[in-house]
């Protein structure tokens, strides 16, 4: 099989991954091995890559937003069979005996096992996962949309949850690409008014057309210091200073949620200005299955629309390149079967 691995954490641009050619991995007891179809291009992959989250392994395959067929099996899988369509995320495995394992909240295990990450991913022909923490799929007639379900509308989803005003109130979205752009469709077809907030032309006229009531080019100066019109906010740039800026933005009560699983130092924040009057920020680590089903559930059901940017699995580090810089509007998606 071909894969695209990187061994040791660089920049994008200087295109540290490397095609490889390599037997598939075989899956053993509760393992299914996917030919994979398509994969996403997930900003955590580049945090990956670039070694802002510490490597856990000499070498690895990223990629966690994986879509394709089943097409072996361990002997201990019992519920799917070769030639499903599954989904692998990014959570791969918990323990399932820690204390948050057993309080429903294993996103929080102190053992988990991330997928691209602590185990090989989806930049490859073929990935194993655990039949455990496997999504099954209705057959997709276009996978490449359906990629970026599997961590950016589930881990946005997530975010939103945690950040939810009241019924019909104001939500500020921060930062707007795959996971911004599936939340905001999300939250606008349950009700919600939703805010888009980018420093990208392209991305803020995306959430136009995607649903938003508002969208703010944050590049460009401000007249005068905005009063606060947010009911909740959810930031995903990953970025300290957009925390700020959404604070200033969210109105008493509210709250803020942070979809990102790494950001830049946060500056001073001004308690009597900006957290006074019961403000919250909370952080949001990766997902629970239960919020991966949730998700699925309402993504089919509503017909959540992805825009997608499709390259050629050998052109992983130009996709990573591009969402490093903003020239993915959407989500970008590699074709792990073209070679």
């Amino acid at each position: 099989m071909q894969a695209m691995r990187f061994a040791r954490p660089a920049s994008a641009d200087r295109r540290p991954l490397v095609l490889e050619e390599g037997e598939p991995p075989v899956p053993g007891g509760p393992e299914v091995l996917v030919e994979v179809r398509a994969c996403g291009v997930c900003r955590t992959d580049l945090h990956v890559v670039e070694g802002d989250l510490p490597p856990l392994r000499p070498s690895v395959v990223p990629g966690h937003e994986i879509v394709g067929r089943v097409v072996r099996t361990g002997e201990e899988v019992r519920r799917l069979s070769v030639g499903d369509w599954v989904g692998i995320p990014w959570l791969h495995r918990t323990c399932g005996r820690c204390e948050y394992c057993l309080t429903g909240r294993e996103n929080l295990c102190v053992a988990k096992v991330f997928t691209g990450y602590s185990v090989d991913g989806g930049y490859a022909q073929y990935a194993v996962g655990d039949e455990a923490y496997v999504f099954p799929l209705p057959p997709p007639s276009d996978p490449f949309r359906i990629a970026p379900y599997l961590c950016a509308g589930v881990i946005g989803y997530r975010a939103l949850k945690l950040a939810l005003p009241r019924p019909g109130g104001r939500i500020g979205f921060f930062g707007f690409g795959g996971s911004a752009h599936l939340a905001l469709q999300l939250a606008a077809r349950l009700g919600y008014e939703t805010v888009a907030y980018s420093r990208n032309p392209d991305h803020l006229a995306l959430a136009a057309e995607l649903g938003a009531a508002e969208s703010v080019l944050t590049s460009k100066p401000r007249i005068a210091a905005p009063t606060p019109n947010l009911d909740s906010a959810v930031v995903f740039a990953p970025v300290g200073e957009v925390v700020v800026d959404a604070l200033r933005e969210l109105k008493k009560g509210g709250t803020l949620s942070i979809a990102a699983i790494h950001l830049t130092p946060l500056p001073s924040i001004d308690y009597d200005g900006l957290l006074f009057g019961e403000r919250k920020i909370v952080s949001v680590e990766a997902n629970t299955r239960a919020d991966a089903r949730e998700f699925l559930e309402l993504a089919f059901r509503l017909r959540l629309e992805t825009r997608v940017s499709v390259r050629p699995l050998r052109e992983a580090n130009e996709a990573l390149a591009d969402l490093k810089h903003g020239r993915v509007t959407g989500a970008a998606v590699l074709d792990c079967a073209a070679t």
